[in-house]
Formats: C-alpha cells, structure tokens, sequence
C-alpha cells in the first residue's frame, strides 16, 4: 500500500490561503462548505419570492406565499438572513398577493 503524503494534499487545496495549522486548514474548508450552502437557500428563496410576485392567480399566489413565508422563517432561524429583512419581504408579498384580483 502507498503511502499518502498529506502535506501534499494540503498544500494544493489551499494554495492561496494564509494557514499554518490542520485546525485552520479545516476551519477554511468548513467556512466554504457553509457559504456555499447559505448562498444556495437565500438563492432557492428568492426564487420562491419571484414565483410569488409572477403569479396572476391568488389562490396559487396565496399557496405559494405561504411556503416561502415558510422558507423565510427557516433562513432567519439560521441565521442566513436578518429578521427585519424576512419581515419586509413577507410585508411586501402579502401586500401584493392582498391586491390580486
């Protein structure tokens, strides 16, 4: 069996990163997992958000609405976006979906 130099590895993962210590090197890598995963749910809810505001149907805009109030509330749980900001956007979507013929 071959034996792995894990210096190696290390140091062609983190090439541009000022890092002296495995701790560090996996606090990198744990932050860029994390920011990718954030960005992708703050994505999925804008997505949810415009799929709101795009729809003619109140009914279907009201279904909608509320699993992206859902989404929304998840995301503040966890941080990813602030209170204030959530309370906004769900203000504006249910002003909107309220106005719907």
């Amino acid at each position: 069996m071959q034996k792995i130099n894990i210096n190696i590895i290390f140091a062609d993962l983190f090439k541009n990163k000022m890092a002296n210590h495995k701790s560090t090197l996996k606090r990198i890598r744990s932050n860029e997992a994390k920011t990718a995963r954030n960005k992708y749910q703050h994505k999925t809810a804008r997505t949810w958000i415009k799929k709101v505001r795009l729809t003619d149907d109140k009914k279907e805009a009201d279904k909608i609405m509320r699993e992206t109030f859902s989404k929304l509330d998840k995301l503040v749980k966890k941080n990813i976006i602030h209170k204030n900001k959530a309370a906004n956007l769900k203000s504006k979507l249910a002003k909107h979906v309220k106005s719907l013929g």
